[in-house]
């Protein structure tokens, strides 16, 4: 006798199929992005907690002070995230101009008024109704998404530089020139990595970009030798002062040798997630730009190696988004969230180790920072909408093979 049909109870079959429609459209790369993503803001939260916890306690805070905040960014900028990533193209593509605008606004006002607070020799941060935050940080996101707009418009007009350097760094080097006022080098540069890759990604020929990239080589090397903030960071990172086995360490000196100190310590294994000692008011800024340092000396070789291979991971989830991508200005913007997140990771990383001079940037998703994590996840949400159409398993539409085939195209043609 054939089994009667299960009673179906009220609202049963439409939440099957609501869920179904919400999970449709997410595939393998949007799961890969934002698992890693994940990942690294949890793994940050520890060690935030772990480098944080003396200098919270010292400022009467306790020792969850640093977590504290960290975590309530990170309570909010993960739902953020995924409310962002359900936003349509079309959404970017209204908003690319707006967002902007008010950005370098807001920029403006750290600059040009009052308002402004500095740390470190830098005016970065804008001070609102007693609320800090800085504008910089923004204004990456703005430019990511102006980026896929502007050039998604000249996709056909990439050959005629009048078409690409007047609005991309017309309006795009405005945006990084704001910034550099207020001192802040560091984030000038990752910027202007955000324009170069942008225009790199979109099929720009590398005999177009090789004189604007060493005019911006050229001015960033004559900015940091007219600093002297700057010119005292490049000495000490030429080991000028830092090698003296008498007298004290100079004050340039202090922070990159301990943070080398901190490494060394760490050894293959590390002395044990809580156990650093550079924490304990010897390493400035452990927890923030300097937090890797806290990672080698509490995990170990073995500890960086995964952190490396996270970025690694986060960099391939970029690149199959991108190659997935059906419109140019997904595949842009992607590109742009891809040398921001992995090109700033690469320097700080660097710089802990000693590679690059000293240039304040916070290590993506993991060093603390409010304003760093909120946008960082806003951007990550961006490129997560773009690849919820993702259908790499299915057969690719007339119109994405006919993309790719004018992209491999315009990448033979350069020179």
């Amino acid at each position: 006798m054939p089994e009667a049909p299960a009673a179906e109870t009220p609202g049963g079959p439409s939440v099957r199929i609501n869920l179904g429609r919400v999970f449709k459209a997410e595939g393998g790369n949007y799961f890969l992005l934002l698992g890693t993503t994940l990942f690294l803001v949890i793994f940050g939260l520890v060690m935030v907690l772990s480098s944080s916890s003396v200098d919270s306690f010292l400022a009467d805070m306790g020792f969850f002070g640093g977590l504290l905040r960290q975590g309530m960014f990170a309570l909010i900028g993960i739902p953020l995230m995924l409310v962002v990533s359900r936003l349509p193209l079309a959404f970017w593509r209204r908003v690319a101009w707006p967002s902007l605008l008010i950005t370098c606004f807001l920029q403006f006002l750290v600059v040009g008024t009052g308002l402004g607070r500095g740390t470190g020799g830098n005016t970065n941060w804008l001070n609102i109704g007693g609320i800090q935050f800085q504008p910089s940080e923004g204004i990456k996101v703005a430019l990511i998404i102006w980026l896929g707009m502007i050039l998604s418009q000249k996709q056909h007009k990439l050959d005629d530089w009048k078409h690409v350097f007047i609005p991309v760094f017309g309006v795009g080097g405005g945006a990084v020139l704001l910034v550099m006022i207020g001192g802040d080098l560091g984030t000038a540069m990752i910027m202007a990595s955000i324009l170069f890759g942008a225009l790199f990604f979109a099929g720009v020929k590398l005999r177009l970009l090789a004189v604007p990239l060493m005019v911006g080589v050229g001015g960033a090397v004559l900015l940091a030798i007219v600093s002297p903030n700057r010119l005292t960071r490049i000495m000490s990172f030429l080991n000028e002062g830092c090698t003296e086995l008498s007298g004290e360490i100079s004050a340039s000196c202090w922070q990159p040798l301990h943070g080398t100190w901190a490494l060394a310590n760490g050894g293959v294994l590390g002395v044990g997630l809580g156990n650093s000692k550079a924490k304990w008011s010897w390493l400035p800024a452990a927890d923030n730009d300097y937090i890797f340092a806290i990672i080698g000396e509490e995990l170990g070789l073995i500890g960086c190696v995964v952190v490396l291979g996270m970025f690694i991971l986060l960099a391939f989830a970029f690149l199959r988004i991108m190659r997935t991508a059906t419109t140019v200005q997904a595949k842009v913007s992607t590109a742009a969230v891809m040398v921001w997140i992995i090109g700033q990771a690469l320097v700080n990383i660097g710089v802990v180790l000693g590679v690059f001079p000293v240039l304040g940037v916070p290590l993506p998703l993991i060093s603390a920072g409010g304003t760093a994590l909120l946008t960082t996840l806003v951007a990550i949400g961006i490129v997560l909408s773009f690849a919820r159409g993702d259908r790499s398993s299915e057969p690719q539409s007339d119109f994405h093979q006919n993309d790719f085939r004018d992209t491999d195209r315009v990448e033979a043609d350069r020179s």
